[in-house]
């Protein structure tokens, strides 16, 4: 087997990430019992392999550029495989250690895995969690994370699902509005009323209502609409509770203000459709052991919560 790596390289990445880490050679140095000229000759010997500059120094600090910042994150992730391996290999797997980085949108961010959290890490006191919440399209692979949690049904190849819940939905209105308004029992009288739509983040266009006839028959409302929300569903969810019409949003979401008696659920004949949500991980990277226990306790905790909503 022809060899792939200089056998300077691994210890240069370890060098480099930890110099990343601490924003200096000397607390480099200090941390790994080496002196500061060997660590700087180190990472430049791996720029000069690379071709690339890692770090901007000057007299008191080193900082990533923006090719070191992008090798950083690779690096780190490589050398924490290959520790997941070792500990694999030597039985230390028992208790699951380390960073679990997660990436997750707003909505279920919010009412599904932070709740979700306490439990984990008293279960799970050696893992860390570094939680991203938010609506922004990341490409959670390129951006380090070790899993995401997304709606809809993956489309990316390289990546593996497990699906977490079908989130049932429904229409939404606030006592103040449904008093001034009434209350819609058609397609037809549901179009003359305010509703709030969301706009999608990555395709730019409004999210259609999924509704079921009576019949059984599903279909996409489509409308248009002077009252428009972008990024945050949660707004739509507030605007329809000061009264500014109505919303579709998942029963999850509004249940809290439905018992509140903030929101009330209307035309419930055309409901019973859902959308999925699923967490996602590379199908390339080896899945350690903190990962799975999160991803094992999160299905453990959504499925009865998906249960009572």
């Amino acid at each position: 087997m022809a060899r792939t790596f200089e056998p300077v390289q691994l210890g240069s990445i370890e060098l480099f990430c930890k110099a990343a880490e601490l924003g200096s050679f000397t607390g480099a140095s200090e941390a790994l019992g080496l002196t500061p000229a060997s660590v700087s000759r180190s990472i430049g010997r791996l720029e000069a392999r690379l071709g690339v500059r890692l770090f901007n120094r000057t007299t008191r600090s080193v900082r990533l550029t923006a090719g070191g910042e992008l090798y950083h994150a690779q690096c780190q992730q490589a050398l924490e495989q290959i520790a997941e391996a070792e500990r694999a290999l030597t039985g230390q797997q028992a208790e699951p250690k380390g960073l679990v980085r997660v990436s997750v949108g707003t909505v279920y961010g919010h009412h599904r895995v932070v709740p979700a959290l306490p439990g984990f890490m008293a279960a799970y006191p050696g893992v860390d969690i570094e939680l991203n919440v938010s609506n922004r399209n990341v490409d959670f692979v390129e951006d380090g994370y070790d899993l995401a949690i997304r709606l809809g049904e993956p489309r990316d190849s390289r990546l593996v699902s497990r699906k977490l819940e079908e989130a049932t939905v429904g229409i939404f209105g606030s006592p103040t509005y449904l008093r001034r308004h009434g209350k819609p029992k058609t397609l037809d009288e549901l179009r003359q009323h305010d509703l709030i739509q969301f706009v999608v983040p990555s395709t730019g266009r409004p999210m259609p209502w999924i509704l079921r006839t009576p019949e059984g028959e599903d279909i996409d409302f489509n409308f248009k609409s002077r009252q428009r929300v972008h990024e945050d569903v949660l707004a739509g969810v507030g605007w329809a509770a000061a009264g500014g019409g109505l919303f579709q949003i998942y029963h999850f979401v509004a249940r809290e203000a439905v018992k509140a008696g903030r929101l009330v659920e209307l035309m419930q004949g055309h409901g019973g459709r859902s959308r999925p949500f699923h967490v996602l991980y590379p199908q390339n990277r080896h899945l350690s052991a903190r990962v799975r226990a999160f991803v094992q306790y999160l299905a453990e905790t959504v499925a009865p919560s998906a249960r009572q909503a």
